[in-house]
């Protein structure tokens, strides 16, 4: 089908997601219709790899060679696929400190995705995460040292892309120091030029210096660098900076433009027109056809209007193409022995960015144990569901004496209630935290009076900053992360990590663990 001349400008640019596991008639209609060739994929339209492939090949058919299939597989709490192993979160890299390791687990994080036909994987993000607060980057950030998130990020890429996966590095100019989650709201990341250079920018800036074929803008304001447009808008800071001050080339593309710091404030047609004249490539539309539609127009009206030069919108296309090119959607062999050394290799990574705080120590083995841990960790903006309290109850039980109380999160009360109930004499009280976010206020009241005897940071490693005691920490929550701490439990694993990040300037680098 031909593509209509209203929106020969616009499809190109434009990525678009699915609502399922299929490309139903009305999907593929509409990607023909409009010339879409990008397309990034989430869980829901992952359920094996058989269906991938056939999905992904599907696709590649209706966009042509051309064609990008993204995705958003980080490791850690962001890894849209189930069927392959799960890559070690990049804190836990960055507490492993291990340059060959981090380039080895990205290798082998793209090998399982070019199996599937996916030739775009949004990772590694080279935010610089000082902020303890931060609600959104947690273990998505490398640490806090802008020369470490440099040096193991882009040796995370080099193995991606030698597996045959183009990389994307984000969130330019940096997320890691933002108090709002962009997916809720619009951050101001408020700091002079010279700390943003020393900080933020510096790995994105080191970036620049290697071949890095995409660069994903961030939703937020940066007075220093553009007092009025967020970066994802912002000509300052797209081609100002990243093309003319940098010499940058690959491809640019926008952060989720459904996001409300974008979506609420400027539309989904004028916000796409503003990120294309900013110096963007590809306009991250996701939504369903209707908000797509809104997207296209807008570009097309500008186009119509010369506010968006054809010719400028060719030159994005090629930077498109040659991303393609480089990394076509073909799926590539992936041997069951290579998966299962990969396997290992990220099972080595998680066990070797385990980390001990405040000197804890595993319980004896007939020791008996009292287990605080939420029912639930519910999924974040970006992230995973976490981990249910009941699941690592079942991986403990075998080995320990074990008393167990899940308890809900939003219900500080309920866990003071239960808890007074328990008999803790002769006990170690073990308490596991599993969400993305912090406590609240009010549950961090109900630990200090609890006063546990150990604390398993099971996901957010500033989670040790809400409870006073000796803590163990995985950055994730992955059935190998777990396998490595009920190894250490049992006394049969050390913790090697180095925490990798700060703990806000009244702390320093060490958290109040100590009752």
């Amino acid at each position: 089908m031909d593509t209509p001349a209203a929106f020969r400008h616009a499809g190109p640019l434009v990525m678009i997601d699915l609502p399922g596991p299929t490309l139903d008639d009305a999907y593929r209609t509409f990607i023909q219709q409009h010339g879409i060739r990008a397309v990034i994929l989430f869980q829901r339209n992952i359920v094996d790899r058989a269906q991938a492939r056939q999905l992904v090949a599907e696709l590649r058919a209706v966009m042509g060679p051309g064609a990008i299939i993204g995705i958003d597989q980080e490791g850690g709490g962001v890894v849209r696929t189930r069927s392959f192993p799960f890559p070690p979160s990049a804190m836990c890299l960055g507490a492993g400190e291990d340059e060959a390791r981090a380039e080895a687990v990205g290798a082998a994080t793209g090998r399982a995705l070019a199996s599937l036909g996916i030739n775009w994987d949004f990772a590694p993000s080279l935010d610089v995460n000082n902020n303890p607060a931060n609600p959104v980057i947690g273990d998505r950030s490398f640490g806090d040292d802008p020369a470490r998130v440099a040096a193991l990020g882009l040796a995370w890429a080099r193995g991606c892309q030698a597996a045959g996966v183009a990389t994307c590095i984000k969130h330019f100019p940096g997320h890691g120091d933002t108090h709002v989650d962009s997916h809720l709201g619009l951050p101001t990341v408020d700091k002079p030029r010279a700390a943003l250079d020393a900080l933020e920018l510096a790995p994105f800036r080191t970036a620049m210096q290697h071949e890095v074929p995409g660069v994903m803008s961030a939703h937020i304001v940066f007075p220093a660098l553009d007092p009025v447009h967020p970066a994802t808008l912002s000509r300052s800071i797209l081609t100002g900076l990243l093309r003319e001050d940098w010499g940058y080339d690959g491809v640019i593309i926008t952060d989720a433009m459904n996001m409300k710091a974008i979506a609420d404030r400027y539309g989904r047609g004028e916000g796409a027109v503003q990120a294309l004249q900013a110096g963007a490539d590809m306009v991250c539309a996701l939504g369903d056809q209707d908000a797509v539609l809104e997207t296209l127009q807008g570009i097309e009206a500008a186009v119509a209007a010369g506010v968006l030069p054809a010719s400028d919108l060719q030159s994005k296309g090629e930077r498109l193409t040659q991303l393609a090119t480089r990394f076509p959607a073909e799926p590539t062999a992936y041997s069951a022995a290579q998966e299962a050394a990969d396997a290992t290799l990220f099972a080595g990574a998680w066990q070797a960015g385990l980390t001990a705080l405040g000197d804890p120590v595993p319980p004896a083995p007939d020791q008996r144990l009292i287990l605080l841990v939420p029912e639930t960790a519910q999924a974040g903006a970006a992230s995973d569901a976490g981990l249910r309290g009941e699941a690592f109850r079942d991986l403990l039980t075998p080995y320990f004496s074990l008393e167990t109380i899940c308890y809900r999160q939003d219900a500080p009360e309920a866990l003071a209630e239960q808890w007074t109930a328990k008999d803790r004499a002769e006990a170690t009280v073990v308490l596991a935290t599993t969400a993305r976010r912090r406590a609240t206020p009010a549950l961090r009241e109900v630990f200090q009076q609890i006063q546990p005897d150990l604390h398993l940071a099971l996901w957010n490693p500033f989670a040790v900053l809400d409870v006073a005691a000796p803590a163990l920490v995985t950055y994730g929550f992955r059935p190998a992360a777990l396998r490595a701490v009920l190894a250490w439990l049992r006394g049969r694993a050390e913790a090697p990590g180095q925490f990798p990040v700060g703990l806000g300037a009244e702390t320093g680098k060490e958290p109040p663990i100590s009752a």
